[in-house]
C-alpha cells in the first residue's frame, strides 16, 4: 500500500507539474501577444505622428516658398522707397552742405 501511495503521489506531482507548465506556457503566450499588440499600436502611433509632422512641414514649406515672390516684391518696394527718401533728404540739405564747404574752403585763418 505504501508503494501505491507513493506511486499516486508521484502521479499527482507529475500532473501538477504538467498543469503548472501549461499555465506558464499560457502566460508566456499571453505576454507575447500583449507585447506584439503594444508594438503594433506604437508603430501606428509613430506613423500617425510622422504623417502629421510631414504635413505640417510641407505646409510650412509651401507657405514660405509661396510667399517668397511676395517677400521679394515687398522688399524691393521698401528699398525703392528708402532710396527715394534718402535722395529727397540729400537734395534738401545739399545747398546747405555746399555753402558750408565753400565757407570753410574760402575762409583763411591766421
Amino acid at each position: 500500500m505504501d508503494a501505491s501511495r507513493r506511486q499516486s503521489g508521484i502521479q499527482q506531482l507529475l500532473a501538477a507539474e504538467q498543469e503548472a507548465q501549461q499555465i506558464v506556457n499560457a502566460a508566456r503566450a499571453a505576454k507575447s501577444a500583449r507585447l506584439r499588440q503594444a508594438k503594433e499600436e506604437a508603430e501606428r502611433e509613430i506613423a500617425e505622428y510622422r504623417s502629421q509632422m510631414e504635413a505640417e512641414f510641407q505646409r510650412k514649406v509651401a507657405e514660405s516658398s509661396g510667399d517668397s515672390g511676395a517677400n521679394v516684391k515687398r522688399l524691393e518696394k521698401e528699398t525703392e522707397e528708402k532710396i527715394a527718401q534718402l535722395k529727397q533728404q540729400a537734395a534738401s540739405i545739399s545747398p546747405e552742405v555746399i555753402q558750408m564747404l565753400l565757407r570753410y574752403v574760402t575762409t583763411v585763418k591766421n
